[in-house]
């Protein structure tokens, strides 16, 4: 097989530009598969391989990937908005607990929403230009947020390519340490007698240890990342970030006023992010690398939460995760097309399809964490 002929599940689903790609690909490559070599790996479904690239073909000829610009300019905008409604209720109405609370919750809702958008810069799904797509991804990350947009992309590529995989997906990277994650890995954890953290109770020590390790290792790791990989242009921006933070609020509340609002802020964030993000993951299937095929390994570690209006808004349309992850370049107003094609696909190779009420969905977290632990105790008492 000549050099880069095959085009993989992850190779399509992650670049828009493939041209531009493969010239970077040659010092990558180790060898060649000789003719009579099979190709095609034997765990995975040679038919839904098949059904999932004419899927593929289908939404690249029926345009769901192209962008609707004014959609993420009108997003852009709502997020500028709600930054400035949070210092305009300070100024106006004053520095008192209650206007200090609303402005600390439209900053959390501005702050959780750019992040929604620097989400789908870094999956290239708002411009056709990839390097817009970056400087833009740069500017919303680094000045709107205050953290790096190159790290953010490392991990969550990584994420993307093999979620809920130990060790490959640094989304589950908090197991063992703090929480004792999936059937398997729990069982195994408990009969090799390992306890860092009395996990029999992680779905109660979740509600505060889960967003603090959020805020503090984002915001703090993120620095450090720019500062150890030496990327200027991402710390400039960031450095603008609080600058800018700095001399908005600090003459309306002080230097430990400052503090106080954006520890706040920065917590209320967190918080958001946790319960949503792990709404369509931690629930699911966890366990080692088995290496399926690209559509099964998605459906197996993401979960949907249905669609509404307020849902969509909420988490920035990642209520469709399973489309967003078969497609991470599919631009996010599209989704709810895709999702009845996804749906039948499912159907046809009696795969499950699993959407949640968004309550619900909050509510198998603090049930997945309860079973995983009690399987680990179990084991660990008694394996």
């Amino acid at each position: 097989m000549s050099p880069f002929a095959a085009k993989t599940e992850p190779f399509i689903a992650f670049h828009t530009n493939k041209e531009l790609v493969r010239k970077y690909m040659s010092s990558l490559l180790i060898g060649e598969l000789a003719p009579d070599q099979p190709s095609f790996e034997p765990k995975k479904n040679k038919l839904l391989v098949k059904d999932f690239h004419e899927l593929r073909a289908t939404i690249e000829r029926t345009g769901l990937l192209k962008t609707n610009h004014l959609f993420f300019f009108l997003l852009f905008l709502h997020i500028l908005l709600l930054d400035v409604a949070s210092w305009f209720v300070l100024w106006y109405f004053g520095t008192s607990l209650v206007p200090f609370l609303i402005s600390a919750v439209l900053m959390t809702i501005a702050q959780s929403q750019a992040g929604f958008l620097q989400h789908d810069l870094g999956h290239l799904s708002v411009f056709s230009n990839t390097k817009w797509n970056h400087l833009v991804h740069e500017f919303v990350m680094c000045h709107l947020k205050g953290l790096s947009a190159s790290w953010w992309t490392l991990h969550h590529s990584q994420h993307h390519a093999k979620p809920n995989c130990f060790n490959k997906d640094p989304d589950i990277s908090m197991h063992p340490l703090v929480f004792a994650l999936g059937k398997k890995l729990s069982v195994e954890l408990g009969m090799q007698k390992k306890k860092y953290m009395p996990y029999n109770h992680q779905h109660k020590y979740f509600f505060i240890i889960f967003p603090v390790l959020v805020a503090v290792l984002f915001q703090g790791y993120s620095l450090y990342f720019i500062v150890q990989r030496k990327i200027w242009r991402e710390l400039a921006w960031t450095l603008a970030y609080y600058i800018r933070l700095f001399f908005a609020f600090e003459p309306l509340l002080g230097i430990k006023g400052l503090l106080g609002f954006f520890l706040l802020f920065k917590l209320l964030e967190s918080t958001l992010f946790t319960w949503i993000s792990q709404s369509n993951h931690i629930a699911m299937h966890i366990d080692y690398d088995n290496n399926m095929d690209w559509f099964s390994t998605q459906l197996q570690a993401t979960c949907n939460v249905d669609q509404s209006l307020f849902n969509d808004w909420l988490t920035g349309h990642l209520n469709f995760q399973i489309e967003h992850h078969l497609f991470p370049t599919m631009p996010r107003h599209n989704y709810w097309k895709v999702a009845p094609l996804v749906k039948s696909l499912c159907a046809k190779h009696g795969i499950e399809y699993k959407s949640k009420p968004l309550l619900s969905s909050f509510a198998d977290i603090l049930h997945s964490l309860k079973d995983s632990g009690e399987l680990w105790l179990n084991a660990y008492s008694h394996g």
